[in-house]
């Protein structure tokens, strides 16, 4: 492996120097009494708080320093002092890793020999098609098919010769070429391509930006003719057909890009008519639309972070012209529900009655009185008192069962169901051989099946779409295995530990993989292990042990991949996110000291790796979680990764005009009230970077059109590294991708080639790029 503490030997150059205004600030609090401001916020109509908030506001308000403010230029113009800026940063950073060209090609090239670039996805049965995409080499998106390959509710499994100028079924048709799409655009997206009930009508959201605001599209499956380009409203990308192939439900955004309207579109042979159906003013709510798996309902739900609601619509043509919505319980605060229809009743995952974790309820249509689902015996499955690690999250039904997903001993789970009213007569779980995994439902669009399709994968096993009979769990059928090429997986291994918190309590979890002879070697040397440690930590969403075959190159490199479970995410259930032990709100900080706690745990107590080989990646909140982390113990590493990393906390979270912000207060906090304040400011990574410790190399990326966390935020953090840190620190580089948005490049290619830098940088920081190696022999360093 090399010398891996030596450091790269890079001409010297200068960084952007971005000016700095010390006196340019934003204010936190109460403002209706501000008369004078350095900033722009200062509008009496701004929304400050949300209007049943019982905290009050900060009185006076209080002056955050925001020295890069000037940075955030809404009009992206190219023209503009920011854009300009922006240009200079990626001219430095390209000429600062510029050595790595060499490694990025080799590693891009390695991510693209375990991709089996034509290939198709498992094909799904709804009505008479089954339905699947497919990609090619070479071609940057997806194709959809279907096919006529069907015996009753299962698909014909396809003798495909794996070609890309052959069909994967005899029958096939290429209802969409997302690549014919695409053209001339720098990024393109759909979002809900979804067929008519009538099969003959095709609609869809594409995003040419980034920016995640759709155009609505409308095709004729026989003649491929458009007939409708939706531009009229901004609209979400959502799509939900109605009871015929005329009917087209979607969702509106307003300024701040939040879902609040929903419309029916009616077409017809002289165009479209349109009408505004539901519309939600709360600033702290975020509408969604769906069908209930058996088809006969629109849902409309209305959430926030901690409430919800639900709306219902019957598809029915004979009640077509005189159908009105109707609520399944109106909202309460911070009760939270999901809904389904299931024979004459609705099938609720809930916390109400202020339950830890989510309850398994049913209610009949014509009242609202939810009972608990329980055993024969009547004892409750899903309830706090049970002591038990069972955890619902959701449930799919079909007409015979029901299948549900939830988790257990902090592993994903999924268990079957057959339900008489409130009586579960059989509950079934589904079992698995790794003792960690991640499994979760396939593509099932088919109500009356007499199996569901799972998702299963691992750290060290391929996803595989299985099939699982309902009346016997044991008879499974795998209908497709994802294809590595070249992937051994007798070569590598995994493991899942727990960690203590530094609260000797909190029991961690970690994921560890690798290759079994970087660590028989480390088990025979001692010697350090080169690591990378990702984590997220938030909304309650958990990382799962799933296999990533771009993590490949990394470990094939003598690497160790490792997964820190921390607090904020889901993965023991909502006391994971929730207060007072979880990690929001004001226990937010939970989550980093938890990250802190498994990088020390790995180089202290299991000595596997060492501070000059451990590396640290994180995005979107996920960046939060690295840049507080490395406020808390910077030489604790020796390089970084955030990408598009939410770092801005205070100025962000004061500020309701900024896309999605509302709606966060019920994550974070609002640093306008008192309450939250000093707690926030207390982490916020642009408020807190030291400048008595030596700071690792930094890579910060983000997306020109980023609507989830706006650009300005990665390019003001790293100005604000490199005023603020010691001289002693590490580089600090910023590359903004300038035709994207939060999720990176849409073409698969692209994609490859970002990640490609993202991980080049990490290996030539430890040390682990070959052609650094013979530079340091080559100057006696080795």
């Amino acid at each position: 492996l090399g010398t891996a503490s030596s450091s790269p030997i890079i001409p010297p150059m200068t960084p952007p120097n971005p000016r700095r205004d010390p006196h340019s600030t934003v204010l936190a609090g109460d403002i209706s009494n501000t008369t004078t401001s350095t900033t722009d916020d200062d509008d009496d109509d701004i929304l400050r708080q949300s209007p049943d908030s019982p905290n009050p506001l900060l009185s006076p308000p209080i002056p955050i320093p925001d020295p890069y403010g000037w940075m955030r230029d809404e009009s992206r113009s190219p023209s503009g002092e920011s854009y300009r800026h922006l240009l200079a940063e990626n001219e430095y950073t390209s000429r600062r890793t510029r050595h790595l060209t060499g490694l990025r090609e080799t590693v891009n090239k390695e991510l693209l020999g375990r991709l089996k670039e034509t290939d198709y996805t498992v094909p799904a049965k709804h009505k008479s098609y089954s339905y699947y995409r497919r990609t090619m080499e070479g071609k940057s998106y997806v194709m959809h098919c279907r096919a006529g390959a069907v015996v009753a509710d299962r698909v014909v499994v396809p003798s495909w010769d794996g070609s890309a100028s052959t069909p994967v079924f005899d029958d096939e048709d290429m209802y969409l070429d997302e690549n014919d799409e695409a053209e001339g655009h720098d990024y393109f997206a759909t979002e809900d391509v979804s067929v008519s009930p009538g099969e003959n009508m095709l609609a869809y959201g594409v995003d040419t930006s980034g920016d995640e605001i759709y155009e609505l599209v409308v095709k004729n499956m026989t003649t491929g003719e458009v007939v409708l380009e939706f531009d009229e409203l901004e609209l979400d990308g959502s799509v939900v057909w109605g009871v015929n192939d005329a009917e087209i439900y979607t969702v509106e955004v307003d300024d701040a890009q939040r879902p609040y309207r929903v419309w029916r579109l009616m077409l017809g042979d002289d165009g479209y008519s349109k009408e505004m159906i539901f519309e939600d003013r709360d600033e702290l709510f975020e509408v969604g639309i769906s069908k209930t798996s058996d088809e006969r309902y629109l849902l409309i739900g209305s959430e926030s972070m901690e409430t919800s609601e639900y709306w219902y619509l019957p598809l029915d043509a004979a009640q077509e012209s005189k159908s009105e919505l109707k609520c399944v319980t109106k909202r309460r605060k911070k009760v939270l529900y999901d809904v389904d229809h299931y024979h004459g009743q609705f099938l609720i995952v809930t916390n109400v009655d202020d339950s830890q974790e989510m309850r398994l309820m049913v209610t009949n249509m014509t009242d609202d009185n939810w009972v608990d689902v329980t055993t024969p015996n009547g004892d409750i499955i899903f309830h706090d008192d049970n002591n038990t690690d069972l955890l619902v999250e959701s449930v799919t039904p079909f007409r015979s069962h029901i299948v549900l997903s939830g988790r257990e001993n902090g592993l994903p789970r999924l268990w079957i169901m057959t339900l008489d009213k409130h009586i579960a007569t059989s509950f079934v779980p589904l079992e698995f051989n790794e003792t960690a995994y991640d499994v979760d439902l396939g593509p099932n669009h088919e109500y009356n099946s007499s199996s569901v399709l799972i998702s299963y994968s691992s750290l060290t096993t391929p996803r595989e779409y299985i099939d699982v009979s309902f009346q016997d769990v044991r008879q499974r059928t795998v209908r497709k295995r994802t294809e590595v090429p070249g992937y051994d997986p007798s070569l590598y291994e995994s493991d899942r530990v727990t960690v203590l918190s530094r609260d000797n309590k909190t029991e961690i979890p970690v994921s560890m993989v690798y290759r079994r002879a970087t660590m028989d070697q480390h088990r025979t040397t001692g010697r350090a292990i080169p690591t990378l440690l990702t984590g997220y930590g938030a909304y309650g969403d958990p990382e799962e042990d799933e296999f990533d075959s771009s993590v490949l190159p990394l470990l094939d490199r003598g690497m160790l991949y490792v997964i820190a479970h921390v607090r904020g995410g889901g993965e023991k259930g909502r006391q994971w996110y929730e207060e007072p032990n979880g990690g929001k709100y004001l226990c937010k900080k939970n989550t980093f000291f938890d990250f802190v706690d498994v990088a020390q745990w790995l180089v202290h107590k299991r000595k596997v790796t060492s501070e000059s080989v451990l590396a640290c990646e994180g995005r979107s909140a996920g960046g939060l979680l690295i840049s507080a982390s490395l406020n808390l113990d910077p030489e604790l590493f020796k390089a970084a990764v955030l990408g598009v990393p939410f770092t801005d906390v205070l100025c962000t979270m004061v500020d309701s005009t900024i896309p999605l912000t509302t709606g966060e207060w019920e994550e974070w906090g609002n640093p306008n009230e008192a309450k939250y304040f000093e707690y926030m400011r207390s982490y916020s990574p642009m408020n807190n970077v030291r400048g008595d410790k030596r700071y690792p190399s930094i890579l910060i990326t983000g997306g020109l059109n980023d609507p989830r966390v706006q650009y300005w935020e990665p390019a003001k953090y790293a100005a604000t590294l490199r005023h603020e840190q010691h001289e002693g620190s590490g580089d600090v580089l910023l590359k903004i991708d300038l035709t994207s948005g939060h999720f990176s490049a849409s073409d698969r290619y692209k994609y490859l080639k970002e990640l490609s830098f993202d991980y080049a940088f990490l290996l030539g920081e430890l040390g682990l790029d070959p052609s650094l190696q013979e530079e340091l022999k080559g100057n006696g360093q080795s």
